[in-house]
């Protein structure tokens, strides 16, 4: 069913368009970009007025790689992002776990690491080609705007215009795992936090001990870190601290940092005395999960980490968050063409069969995290035996590793001849 687009209309501090999307990252870009190249009048508000900010998710997973290319975004990006070829995990200084890539047979077997603002620009560029999508950067949601009913009607939001109402069909909070908007809806959700947070940095990358078409992870205990290459010459490194435990590491001075990265990784020791000279040089994620029960009221959706925040293993963020996208803009675009003006039952149907389409994945993903969250926590002679254990257990059988990282990274793509080349040059 084709829709007839909507003309966006404005008038002094009021806009009025189809769907609203509050928040201007990969899920909100590129719900927005999808509902565009459908003829759907789409608004993004997004709070900062640039997307060059540091960002620590950028790792792409195969399936989203996939995506971006059905998309006709990957050639857009070609040349600003990094393949990974290959996973190592290392314990106690023995490798116990490696996978490679390659082996995975589908379109796009590479997870990739693309730095996000690149990502977000390449999205906001495939947007403006559209005539019905606007995106307000500096702009900050402060409230929900409502009928007599309870139904969602948009947003009112504070922009470099002034204060402004969004009038929509449709509000979509895709404002990230901090959700404003999640908020001001009152749905329900349970934050689960994890025994731990995490502590990234960025360094000089170690050419000459590494290659950097490797993730790598290093245990010692119940202490590890992950080491991701980053374009355009560095690492980036996260380790883990007890929950709530910055304040007394930072107490201890920047000498217990250095050590911690000694212990799991000496091929730093040098880079990080000569990088980080202060606490402002790194910063630190609370590392929790969000269950939402209900993702959508009449109005009003949740997409991204809004409505299902993971953990940083595997890099899953980025992955659900573009899935998301591409998995309800259809849907939208299907319930405006039925309900016309009237179209509040026919998207509130459309955003329940969202939820119920991706709640298995994001499951799926959530429950792999965990147990590589407990694997992680396991100290002792024991406890770091029997994971050592596991890891060669699984490393050891193809049939087990495949098993393992397609839960997680090839949810979407169909088994088959792989067509992806090794771009041994990007």
């Amino acid at each position: 069913m084709t829709i007839q687009p909507t003309q966006m209309t404005q008038t002094p501090q009021r806009i009025q368009t189809s769907v609203c999307v509050v928040g201007g990252g990969p899920a909100g870009l590129t719900l927005a970009v999808e509902l565009a190249r459908r003829n759907v009048p789409v608004v993004v508000l997004e709070a900062s007025a640039h997307f060059n900010r540091s960002f620590r998710g950028e790792s792409v997973s195969p399936d989203s790689v996939w995506l971006l290319d059905r998309l006709g975004l990957l050639d857009r990006l070609d040349g600003t992002y990094v393949q990974m070829h290959r996973m190592e995990i290392d314990d106690s200084g023995h490798t116990v776990f490696q996978a490679e890539f390659a082996d995975f047979r589908y379109p796009h077997p590479f997870p990739v690491e693309l730095p996000q603002p690149t990502l977000l620009a390449a999205l906001a560029e495939a947007g403006a080609a559209h005539p019905c999508f606007r995106l307000v950067q500096g702009a900050t949601a402060t409230a929900l705007l409502r009928d007599a009913e309870g139904t969602v009607t948009g947003v009112r939001a504070r922009t470099p215009d002034g204060e402004t109402e969004i009038r929509a069909a449709l509000t979509v909070a895709a404002d990230g795992r901090f959700s404003k908007v999640r908020e001001m809806s009152g749905l329900t959700y349970r934050k689960v936090p994890l025994e731990r947070d995490v502590i990234w940095l960025k360094l000089p990358f170690p050419y000459g001990d590494w290659d950097d078409r490797t993730y790598r992870v290093r245990i010692r205990g119940d202490q590890h870190g992950l080491f991701i290459p980053t374009r355009p010459d560095s690492v980036r490194v996260g380790f883990n601290i007890p929950k709530g435990g910055l304040r007394k590491m930072r107490a201890q001075g920047l000498p217990a940092l250095y050590e911690r990265l000694d212990l799991l990784a000496p091929e730093l020791s040098k880079a990080v005395r000569e990088s980080v000279h202060s606490w402002s040089d790194t910063s630190m994620l609370d590392i929790f999960t969000t269950v939402v029960p209900r993702w959508s009221m009449p109005g009003l959706t949740l997409i991204g980490d809004a409505a299902h925040t993971l953990t940083p293993i595997l890099g899953q963020g980025v992955n659900h968050a573009i899935i998301d996208a591409v998995t309800l803009a259809p849907l939208v675009e299907r319930a405006l063409g039925d309900g016309g003006p009237g179209s509040a039952v026919p998207l509130l149907a459309a955003t329940e069969a969202f939820q119920r389409e991706r709640e298995a994945s994001v499951a799926r993903s959530r429950a792999l995290q965990l147990r590589q969250e407990r694997l992680f926590t396991l100290d002792g002679a024991l406890g770091s035996a029997w994971r050592r254990t596991l890891y060669r257990v699984v490393s050891s059988s193809p049939w087990l590793t495949r098993k393992v990282l397609a839960g997680a990274y090839f949810q979407l793509q169909a088994p088959g001849e792989r067509v992806a080349k090794v771009q041994a040059g990007t």
